[in-house]
């Protein structure tokens, strides 16, 4: 039986958030009914208009919500980095650290993409632009100071958030890797696949050997 939870505003909208992004992982947009989100939170499906208008709301604000917490999360990741290395290795710890523990966010971002209407799906576009554009600086930065050899910055920007955003299909907490090992083997497949031949991952050019 569902657990009625009450009518305080805020507490109901927390408990439809998570119930929502719960309910859209394991079933998928389409098939989960605002009947059910209501059932789930313990709460009247006429009362569920007191918080959200539509399912296409709901959707449309867990998706965005979830990129703007990665853009902010990320700020902060960047913060006090200064070279471009140094800078990728933060994007990349930070990215994989944050798929690691936001599978559902991440799963309903890519998966449901389709579902949006043409505004709400171009407000998260621009979104993840706004996240992929902080990579493509990142590269773009290397290759002016000469830390970094790509051949195109757009295609290595898309390539590198694939491969990172990937694990989100395997990885389970417990496995035989600890969550260091797994950030430092994706650390090492980015930084060797933008340096220039012979370059440390380190960040140093050959002879100079590499920075622990």
């Amino acid at each position: 039986m569902a657990r009625t939870i009450g009518s305080h505003g805020p507490t109901t909208m927390e408990a439809l958030r998570k119930a929502g992004l719960r309910l859209i992982f394991e079933h998928g947009y389409e098939a989960m009914s605002l009947r059910q989100l209501a059932a789930e939170v313990g709460i009247q499906p006429g009362s569920l208009y007191n918080h959200i208008n539509t399912k296409q709301e709901l959707l449309s604000d867990l998706i965005q919500d979830h990129i703007n917490d990665l853009l902010r999360e990320l700020e902060e990741a960047l913060r006090d980095k200064q070279t471009p290395v140094e800078r990728l290795r933060a994007f990349v710890a930070f990215h994989v650290s944050y798929h690691m523990t936001r599978k559902r966010e991440v799963f309903i971002a890519n998966s449901e993409l389709r579902s949006l209407e043409p505004r709400n799906y171009e407000a998260v576009v621009a979104l993840r632009g706004a996240y992929e554009r902080r990579l493509a600086d990142i590269l773009s930065d290397g290759m002016s100071d000469g830390v970094f050899d790509v051949v195109d910055v757009q295609v290595a920007t898309f390539a590198i958030i694939a491969l990172l955003t990937g694990l989100c299909s395997w990885y389970r907490p417990g496995g035989r890797l600890t969550k260091e090992a797994i950030i430092a083997a994706h650390e090492k497949l980015v930084l060797s696949g933008v340096m220039p031949q012979g370059a440390s991952p380190g960040g140093g050019h050959p002879g100079q050997g590499t920075r622990e």
